[in-house]
């Protein structure tokens, strides 16, 4: 049963149950300061140690999590993390939240879950929490037009937060002399393609005066026990800096300050997506001023200034196109980078945006 602490709360507060609580969007939906929306923490899942990395379900998804801490929360608002859960499941969530009179929001990250190579999964999904929804949100203008042609509903367009913690975005961008282009293929979701895109990025910066490719990949890519293993990957990687062609470099998951460190070390970080929607890493960037060429298979060019190349699950890589990507980045640099004084604004809009949206739910 909910302790008598968690239930409480200060007059005018509104107690939202997010799925998740503690990825970095959620955490910068609220404003640097209180703005009177509290968000639940997320539950530990049973057998999970606090000190684990691993990802587990959300336990706010259980119906019986929602019955027995209604109490707890005022609005129970979904981004992601529902992959496991399958259609019923999820209908028996929208259930439990109607029985006990819970709004539900819903923000559109992802009309194609980047980690699933079939995207019937996530269509099932989606075509029960878009409807059952009483609010929606997405990040770009595009994501909502699909919304609207797919559902027939409105999607209230707000910007994706900064990434970055706001102090970080002061920081100088390390001094270099040569133009790095980066792929991290990390360990190889399935909406990447990576060599069809390395191979055109290896041409092109032998092209260039003072030019250099850097491939990243986690260590379990490269390691023939592991299930995430990619022989034939690894082979040609590793046949391509032979050529001094790029540098591989391999290793395990950065954290935040590492990912911070390769980041603002690159002058142009390509996203070798076949599929996706929207992008984190292109936020990331933004906030350390790393150009980005982007696929156009989903909106990321609406949600951050960047550079854009065709490439398409349907439609294979349009090599010409990233070359030119690749060349403008190269002429035009630096890229426009994200300000502190920028971002807290947009921040603190932000969080008054979502808290607006939840009083009227709640009236």
């Amino acid at each position: 049963m909910p302790d008598r602490a968690s239930s409480a709360r200060a007059p005018g507060e509104i107690r939202v149950a997010s799925v998740p609580a503690g990825h970095v969007y959620v955490r910068h939906c609220s404003a640097p300061e209180d703005d009177g929306v509290r968000r639940l923490s997320d539950p530990r899942p049973n057998g999970a140690p606090s000190t684990s990395q691993r990802w587990w379900p959300p336990v706010m998804l259980d119906p019986d999590w929602v019955s027995a801490h209604h109490k707890d929360f005022d609005v129970f608002h979904l981004h992601f993390g529902f992959d496991a859960q399958s259609p019923a499941q999820l209908s028996a969530l929208v259930d439990a939240l109607r029985r006990h009179g819970k709004p539900l929001v819903y923000t559109v990250h992802d009309l194609r879950n980047p980690h699933q190579l079939d995207p019937a999964t996530h269509d099932a999904a989606l075509n029960v929490i878009v409807p059952a929804a009483d609010r929606l949100i997405t990040l770009t203008p595009g994501a909502a037009r699909t919304i609207s042609d797919r559902w027939d509903r409105t999607a209230t367009v707000l910007p994706h937060p900064h990434v970055v913690e706001l102090p970080r975005l002061n920081r100088p961008r390390p001094p270099r002399d040569r133009f790095r282009v980066g792929v991290h293929a990390k360990s190889l979701r399935p909406n990447m393609a990576v060599l069809p895109v390395v191979r055109v990025l290896a041409d092109t910066v032998a092209e260039l005066a003072d030019a250099e490719l850097q491939v990243n990949i986690h260590r379990e890519v490269a390691d023939p026990a592991a299930r995430a293993h990619a022989p034939q990957l690894m082979d040609e990687l590793r046949e391509l800096e032979r050529g001094r062609r790029l540098t591989l470099a391999i290793h395990d998951y950065f954290d935040d300050d590492q990912l911070w460190d390769y980041l603002a070390s690159l002058d142009l970080s390509v996203l070798p997506y076949l599929f996706g929607t929207h992008s984190g890493w292109l936020e990331a960037c933004h906030d350390l001023g790393t150009a980005v060429a982007a696929p156009d298979c989903g909106f990321y060019a609406e949600q951050r200034p960047c550079l854009t190349y065709g490439h398409t699950q349907e439609g294979g890589l349009d090599e010409e196109s990233l070359r030119k990507a690749v060349l403008r980045a190269y002429e035009e640099r630096p890229a426009p980078r994200a300000t502190e004084h920028h971002r807290t604004r947009e921040r603190t809009e932000l969080a008054a945006a979502h808290r607006a949206l939840y009083a009227r739910l709640l009236r």
